[in-house]
């Protein structure tokens, strides 16, 4: 997926989970930030950051944040991103083959998920996740707790028990992380729902990306380290 007349800024500070003011040529402006997560590892005053013009005649900011640098690790932080890259992807044969259905913001097994995939005589239902939490190269989900991640687990099971394969796919906005764990100490419901869905047969992926200021490509995959459930 790709972004259009990307422009460089300086991160000042966020006001809200909508905005962020940042420093353009010279001029600090609001920003509308593409993602309502905590982030506070990434936006810390004095960061590096990319914005795509905004578009739309009623739109009160004129940038849209997609992207920041952490310690010389281009990360895309757009959460909008996840699920187009996931998109060309599965598209490309991502699930073991070229899809002859793929069906975005589905009904699966009497739930609404990111994907329903038919490839051949398989049906699967996919749900995505976006990875932006960082330390030392490992990564981690979610970075603050997520009741809606959990419901997502569970329903992903529900569709494996009437018949549909069920994947989760993490989609890490970054490239290079040595691998990837649920975040128990954040949210340890998380943790045991991810794994009560992999007992019941739901399989977990992460992939990592490769990130530019222009876009996000998904790469391959990385490392599963397991839900670890307690």
């Amino acid at each position: 997926m790709e972004y259009s007349q990307v422009c460089r800024g300086i991160f000042r500070e966020r006001p809200n989970r909508f905005i962020a003011r940042v420093e353009i040529e010279g001029v600090t402006q609001d920003v509308h930030v593409r993602n309502t997560g905590r982030c506070r590892e990434l936006l810390v005053p004095g960061a590096v950051v990319y914005l795509e013009p905004g578009r739309g005649p009623n739109r009160r900011t004129a940038y849209s944040l997609v992207a920041v640098e952490k310690a010389g690790r281009l990360i895309n932080m757009d959460s909008q991103a996840p699920n187009a890259a996931a998109r060309e992807w599965i598209a490309g044969g991502g699930l073991g083959g070229v899809p002859t259905r793929l069906v975005p913001e589905a009904a699966c097994g009497g739930s609404r998920l990111d994907f329903y995939v038919e490839i051949g005589r398989r049906r699967a239902c996919v749900e995505v996740k976006g990875v932006t939490l960082e330390r030392e190269g490992h990564v981690y989900f979610p970075d603050a707790p997520t009741a809606r991640g959990a419901r997502h687990l569970r329903e992903l099971a529900a569709a494996v028990a009437q018949g549909c394969e069920g994947w989760v796919l993490f989609v890490i906005q970054m490239e290079g992380a040595v691998d990837f764990a649920p975040n128990r100490e954040t949210d340890p419901a998380f943790a045991d729902a991810l794994a009560a869905a992999q007992e019941a047969g739901v399989r977990a992926a992460a992939v990592d990306c490769r990130v530019t200021p222009q876009s996000m490509t998904i790469r391959g995959p990385v490392p599963f380290a397991g839900a670890g459930k307690e």
